[in-house]
């Protein structure tokens, strides 16, 4: 049975696994089996991924020139198959940022944050907006799908306003700079970075203010530190991976990830296969081995989790929708035949990844942590600064 057809019979699992010998089996046509202990820990952490779009078909509809009515649009062909996929996933809290700029980076950024607006609102019973700590705290125990909003570009803020007005339309994270340069700084595969602009310091600093976080996941390295320096609330790196594993330039040195911690915030790591390791056979083990980098070098409490897929990887997307997604980057990029780890690239890649910190010796504690607990606590200190 192929991977996909697994996928589509699993929804029924997580209401009624199986118990074989202290394991669970979450998927109704596999023989994969996860320890009690993890099931355990993922049932009971609220799980957050600070970056997962939920479906990367639906956000990338029109990429390879057909476009496609997605879930957006038309939320009502989300299916009640799709949500018990998505509530079976162990995910509570999901970022759904994508990349918008250019010139129309602003309508872009309304239509994509009204998109998903109507799409929670349509789907009110399963889905839930957060935007306040307050919502953090109680997302486990609803029961709902927690939605949090955010771009992974800062082009639509045209002027310092415009941080304040799309705080008011439930954006509560924004990335600097995609990869490349804007009015506020640089990118990741820009040939130089100077850093951040002097409109840039401002932005961050109106941030500050209003409450949302900033985010330098895909910034360059100067333009990360700067943020790092003059931002008063913790920097997030929502989805990244380690320089010293892997010398790609969307992974940060040690350097900035010292400076984010300082800053008390937190780095997501990513399951993408180009950013976790140059060399084949890439893992879930050389990913872990970035969790482990930055808990060694930072401590446990600066670590969370930042998949940058959908609940089904980029492999799983039609071939002609890849090669148009992996057209649109530059060559540094360095795609190679497959864009996943096989083993996280599933709606159930939590249970793995938390098996995967079961063995490398971590405590309950700090997979919980690893888990939601890290991003939730600098998520919370950043939005409380509005009220302050």
């Amino acid at each position: 049975m192929n991977r996909r057809a697994l996928l589509k019979g699993a929804m029924v699992a997580a209401a009624a696994p199986m118990i074989n010998l202290g394991s669970f089996q979450l998927f109704a046509q596999s023989t994969e089996k996860y320890s009690a202990r993890a099931v355990d820990l993922v049932r009971r952490s609220t799980v957050i991924d600070m970056l997962n779009p939920l479906s990367l078909l639906a956000a990338m509809s029109n990429i390879d020139g057909v476009h496609r009515v997605s879930f957006f649009e038309d939320p009502s062909t989300f299916t009640a198959a799709d949500l018990e996929r998505t509530r079976s996933s162990g995910f509570n809290v999901m970022h759904i940022a994508v990349g918008t700029g250019g010139l129309d980076a602003y309508d872009e950024t309304l239509r994509f944050l009204a998109l998903w607006d109507g799409f929670i609102a349509h789907h009110g019973d399963a889905f839930q907006r957060i935007d306040t700590p307050e919502r953090l705290d109680t997302v486990k125990a609803s029961g709902k799908i927690g939605i949090l909003l955010g771009v992974q570009n800062s082009e639509h803020f045209r002027r310092l306003d415009d941080v304040d007005f799309f705080y008011s339309l439930g954006q509560r994270v924004s990335q600097l700079t995609y990869n490349a340069r804007n009015m506020i700084g640089n990118g990741s595969t820009e040939r130089n970075d100077s850093g951040l602009s002097d409109y840039g310091v401002a932005v961050v600093d109106r941030m500050n203010k209003v409450g949302m976080a900033v985010d330098v996941s895909h910034s360059g390295d100067q333009t990360t530190l700067d943020a790092c320096s003059v931002s008063k609330q913790p920097v997030l790196f929502t989805h990244s991976n380690c320089r010293a594993l892997n010398p790609h330039v969307r992974c940060k040195t040690d350097e900035a990830i010292k400076k984010m911690a300082a800053t008390g915030g937190v780095m997501g790591i990513t399951g993408v296969r180009m950013f976790v390791s140059a060399k084949e056979p890439t893992t879930i083990e050389d990913a872990l081995n970035h969790y482990d980098h930055v808990a060694k070098l930072v401590g446990v409490e600066h670590v969370g989790v930042g998949s940058d897929i959908g609940l089904d990887g980029y492999d799983a997307l039609p071939d002609t929708v890849r090669k148009k997604l992996h057209a649109g980057y530059k060559s540094t990029y360095a795609f190679r035949d497959k864009d996943d780890i096989e083993g996280l690239d599933h709606p159930k890649r939590m249970f793995d990844l938390t098996e995967g910190l079961i063995r490398r010796g971590y405590s309950d504690q700090n997979i919980e942590a690893i888990l939601g607990g890290n991003f939730r606590r600098a998520l919370k200190q950043i939005w409380s600064a509005r009220k302050a």
